[in-house]
């Protein structure tokens, strides 16, 4: 088969300040570098995409064996049927799909998408050349899924993320509440059940308690649906810890550059990831981590934080608390999360990625 002229991305929604979104487009930057016509096709475009990808309706029909897809599958999309049902070849880079279990109670309509999402997974193996995986952890459910061919290109994180300086009047308002004392944790992810916000906010509260009664928790990422968000902010007001729980939606990066600059811990008790960016953000930025030892999330740390086996509320205070007690502890985790965070730099994920592309186009 001759190289292809073109290969489209696929992808069931893309918005601002999302880690897959932000991943397609950068794969989109690099398959355009590499000589491909490149165009991203969505059956939901989010504020602030638009311009940059097309409806899924517009999805030409296959040209022949020079015109390829690749999907971004991370929940169940009509999007897929539509991928499937063109008829060139395709690639497929799966981030994972969160466990109905986890989210069904608060979100029904996303357990549903999430079954669906699996089931799509498994019904597009047999028609799909060559799987990327965004961590081996991934990689082995789409073995499990029928993969035969699929090889690890970590996440392209989103330069901005680790490079683009504070806002200046975000830092401004976090520095001087930091003036006042206490320390100050950090979450960055979208507030969602499966990402276990209501287990942070337990283990902040017993922080506050036993080790640090100033400390304050920012909870940073746009909100999942009205119920859990509403129970959460019920919760954190039920336990006395309005004035110190921050729940700031999803904010511009430069925001983003200002909560990690202040940050004296990153704090993640996620049940399900399946790589977990914010973590790498975090570690690129100086900060250490500490995180519940789930799905990819102990692969994504490594060596560069603390891995938590269970996440009892006093066991995650006394591990943070041994963590900002000791300048050398932290200044040691600091230092091991920057060796670990080296190895998912954007240019290690570019290089991993057109390697696999090229591989992917050899096969065929």
């Amino acid at each position: 088969m001759s190289r292809p002229e073109r290969i489209d991305q696929v992808i069931p929604a893309i918005v601002e300040h999302d880690a897959v979104s932000n991943h397609t487009f950068e794969a989109q930057r690099l398959l355009r570098e590499m000589g491909f016509a490149s165009e991203i096709y969505a059956r939901i475009i989010g504020p602030g995409c638009g311009g940059r990808v097309r409806p899924i309706d517009e999805l030409p029909g296959s040209s022949g064996r020079d015109h390829w897809l690749l999907y971004q599958s991370s929940i169940g999309s009509p999007a897929a049927e539509a991928f499937a049902a063109h008829r060139g070849p395709k690639l497929l880079d799966y981030h994972n799909i969160t466990p109905a279990r986890l989210v069904e109670r608060w979100l029904p309509p996303l357990g549903d998408e999430a079954r669906l999402g699996r089931a799509q997974l498994a019904r597009l193996a047999p028609l799909v050349a060559y799987a990327l995986a965004d961590s081996a952890f991934n990689a082995a459910e789409l073995g499990e899924a029928g993969y035969a061919r699929r090889r690890v290109v970590p996440v392209l994180v989103d330069r901005g993320n680790i490079e683009t300086a504070p806002a200046t009047d975000v830092l401004a308002r976090l520095e001087r509440a930091k003036a006042g004392g206490g320390a100050d944790w950090l979450f960055v992810g979208q507030v969602a059940p499966h990402k276990a916000q209501h287990d942070l906010v337990k283990a902040f509260a017993c922080y506050r308690l036993a080790y640090d009664p100033g400390a304050r928790l920012h909870i940073v990422g746009r909100e999942m649906g009205s119920a859990y968000i509403g129970a959460l902010r019920r919760f954190v007001d039920d336990l006395g810890l309005g004035s110190a729980v921050e729940m700031t939606g999803s904010v511009p990066t430069a925001a983003l550059a200002a909560h990690f600059a202040c940050a004296d811990v990153f704090v993640c008790l996620s049940d399900h990831e399946g790589f977990c960016a914010p973590v790498v953000e975090a570690m690129h930025r100086g900060v250490p981590v500490v995180a519940f030892a789930a799905a990819a999330v102990p692969e994504t740390v490594g060596e560069g934080g603390v891995l938590l086996p269970q996440k009892a509320p006093t066991f995650v205070a006394a591990a943070v608390h041994e963590v900002l007690a000791s300048a050398a502890r932290r200044e040691a985790l600091v230092a091991a999360g920057a060796r670990q965070a080296a190895r998912f730099t954007l240019d290690a994920a570019r290089a991993a990625f057109r390697s696999a592309i090229d591989e992917a186009v050899a096969l065929a």
